[in-house]
């Protein structure tokens, strides 16, 4: 090991773990350079036969064209946005203080408590479409923005990793928040979550991300083509009978994928810290 530090050399595991990453990197970008290619490609290039990434015709400012008049795509791309931010806002408002009653405060059946929302993590949430779409239809919010949003507003993976930022904030912060007279929501909202920001941040992005791709949910609880988010209008260029129109499809899913990869850049830094974070202690 000493030989390898002397020479400026990495060792061998590095160079493996490197390798190994850089690997499974190209494989998961592979597919997203292949439909930026396809967006800017014509139709006649994107059935060859042959490889090429780039196109002998530039095509892309007819492709982006068609996505962006075809169909009403910014007005898909707004209800993803008012979506995904009232889910946010509301999950952090939900779990925030659930995470720090399991986190802080002793009470009856607390472990029972947090055994229930691991065993939530694991439940796909489509085994629960059924019951939900029943309940959308006895409370009349089926075909509204309140349909996509209100089974998204208990989240248990954000009460499980806003519990695990807080289990790491000494209990004397607590404790002297309490003697300076502050009552437990006030301690959650102007000590506890300002503390766990990295960890808010992160639980944000995923939120997002994954809300804003969510096709199975809304493909149930809207029909209204002016409420459709991004995905499930993107499904608006599929044609049974003239065929896809696999250009502007995929210029579309560009443009659909692009914020959330911008946002993504943005707060990777704290993106990574709130992950982490929860788990030295």
């Amino acid at each position: 090991m000493s030989t390898h530090r002397n020479l400026g050399l990495a060792p061998p595991s590095a160079i493996l773990r490197h390798a190994a990453l850089l690997i499974t990197g190209a494989l998961i970008l592979i597919p997203f350079g292949w439909m930026v290619s396809l967006s800017i490609k014509p139709p006649g290039e994107i059935f060859r036969a042959s490889f090429s990434f780039w196109p002998e015709q530039f095509y892309g400012v007819e492709n982006y064209t068609k996505a962006l008049t075809e169909t009403p795509l910014p007005s898909y791309m707004l209800n993803g946005v008012i979506v995904c931010g009232i889910i946010v806002v509301l999950q952090i408002l939900v779990c925030a203080p659930a995470a720090y009653a399991l986190a802080k405060l002793d009470f009856p059946a607390k472990n029972l408590l947090f055994a229930m929302v691991l065993i939530a993590l694991i439940l796909p949430h489509e085994v629960l479409s059924l019951p939900l779409f029943i309940l959308g239809y006895k409370f009349g919010i089926l075909n509204t923005y309140a349909a996509l949003i209100f089974p998204y507003v208990v989240s248990p993976f954000g009460i499980f990793l806003f519990r695990q930022f807080f289990k790491i904030i000494p209990d004397d912060v607590v404790h002297a928040a309490r003697l300076d007279g502050l009552s437990e929501f006030a301690i959650v909202w102007r000590i506890m979550v300002p503390m766990a920001l990295p960890a808010i941040i992160a639980f944000g992005i995923f939120s997002v991300v994954s809300h804003w791709n969510s096709l199975f949910w809304p493909l149930i609880a809207v029909r209204d083509e002016n409420l459709m988010p991004p995905p499930l209008g993107i499904m608006a260029f599929k044609h049974e009978e003239a065929g896809n129109d696999y250009g502007p499809l995929m210029a579309a899913s560009t443009l659909v994928v692009a914020p959330l990869i911008v946002a993504f850049l943005s707060a990777q830094k704290w993106f990574v810290e709130g992950l982490t974070g929860g788990a030295v202690k």
